[in-house]
């Protein structure tokens, strides 16, 4: 915990290792997570469709990062920390002016069943 997912088109210029350490950090400072705890998976999609514009065109460009995090963070806490990701997928994903960027944003409670081992 936190267990972190990052979603992406693949063709968007993004600086995922420095995303990853900034975004640590937020999980840390905002959510109270250990810096140990904190694992990102990113996911790069080989296809991003938008509306009913051709795929291929890549003129779209999708970004949504899903953070589980244990019970009992407020709603406070949880908006602070999607406003931080927004700001950080801002600041390392290049904008070269050739697609538009949806990014989003969600935190999620992981559900009691939740657990975890380590080798």
């Amino acid at each position: 915990m936190p267990q972190i997912t990052v979603d992406h088109s693949k063709f968007i210029a993004f600086d995922r290792e420095e995303f990853a350490r900034d975004l640590h950090g937020a999980v840390v400072e905002i959510a109270a997570a250990k810096p140990e705890a904190c694992k990102t998976q990113f996911r790069a999609s080989e296809v991003t469709a938008f509306g009913y514009e051709d795929p291929l065109d890549n003129g779209h460009a999708v970004v949504h990062v899903t953070i589980g995090l244990l019970a009992g963070r407020t709603d406070e806490t949880k908006a602070r920390l999607t406003e931080a990701v927004l700001e950080l997928l801002k600041k390392h994903i290049e904008d070269d002016g050739s697609e538009v960027l949806h990014a989003s944003a969600e935190i999620r409670d992981l559900d009691a069943s939740y657990r975890k081992f380590e080798r």
